[in-house]
């Protein structure tokens, strides 16, 4: 009886056997299969699958030509998988030894570039969402702070970013500089509302490199600490060369604004005892 898994069967063997006569054909694969019965019946069946697979080939080549040409245009294999549906196995094998004009491998080039540029794009507005939602929600873990805790705040500051007498040090003033505005202004509220400095008493003064804007910088971080520009000491310019490699951008460099204080030296002493204070409590929390 003839059934699927032997259909089945004939096909393997149809694929294997490449026989000019027809009848030879049928023969070799009946002695194969050991079949026996009507010949008109098989024959009928091996002359069906020798049709379908001589109808794959003529595809299959028809495709393969296709392929080709769309090559030689300068199509992509995901642009020629588009229009013909293939493994792209199949399609790397018919086409690996077609090359292409210098033109069309300008424009694949200028492609991935392009290609390369929105998944950076991509990349880079994930990272910014990511990175806003992410400070979006820790905003709201500082709570409105009081007077103590500002206090202990600009120390920590000052100890971090502020000028400290050394043992050599006859004296030394209050000093602290810094290129964050936000840093900036956060230190002067502490210096008048904590250490009661009035404004008479500040000395500004704008540390700037000979390739930065300092009209522009000084109109910044006067509007920053809220200053006129008249009231600044004179401008220090950095004498030595940047040396890097990666790219600086200019109109958002304003130098670094330092902030002093006038016979300060016993005041910075009193924030020299507060720093070490809370370091001995830190350090010995829990005893």
């Amino acid at each position: 009886m003839w059934n699927v898994a032997r259909e089945i069967k004939v096909v393997n063997l149809r694929s294997d056997i490449v026989l000019s006569a027809p009848q030879q054909r049928f023969g070799k694969i009946r002695s194969d299969l050991g079949e026996s019965g009507k010949v008109d019946l098989f024959e009928l069946w091996v002359y069906n699958i020798d049709r379908y697979i001589r109808g794959s080939m003529i595809k299959k080549t028809k495709e393969k030509q296709k392929a080709i040409a769309l090559r030689k245009e300068g199509l992509s294999y995901n642009e020629i998988l588009e229009r013909i549906p293939v493994a792209k196995s199949t399609l790397s094998l018919w086409l690996r030894d077609i090359g292409l004009a210098k033109r069309h491998i300008q424009r694949f080039t200028e492609k991935r570039k392009i290609s390369q540029a929105k998944a950076a794009k991509a990349c880079r507005d994930k990272r910014i969402r990511i990175t806003e939602e992410i400070k979006s929600v820790a905003r709201k873990d500082i709570k409105k702070l009081n007077k103590k805790e500002l206090w202990l705040i600009g120390t920590v500051l000052y100890w971090a970013e502020g000028s400290k007498q050394k043992e050599t040090n006859v004296s030394q003033r209050v000093s602290f500089g810094n290129s964050d505005s936000e840093m900036i202004k956060l230190f002067l509220r502490w210096l008048k509302e904590i250490c009661l400095v009035e404004d008479k008493g500040l000395l500004i003064r704008l540390y700037i490199h000979r390739t930065g804007d300092e009209k522009k910088a000084l109109d910044y971080w006067s509007k920053v600490v809220k200053i006129p520009i008249k009231k600044f000491q004179k401008t220090v310019f950095k004498k030595h060369n940047i040396r890097t490699n990666r790219k600086v951008d200019n109109s958002q460099y304003f130098g670094l604004l330092d902030i002093g204080v006038r016979k300060s030296t016993n005041l910075n002493r009193k924030i020299t005892g507060w720093i070490e204070g809370i370091a001995n409590k830190v350090n010995n929390i829990g005893e």
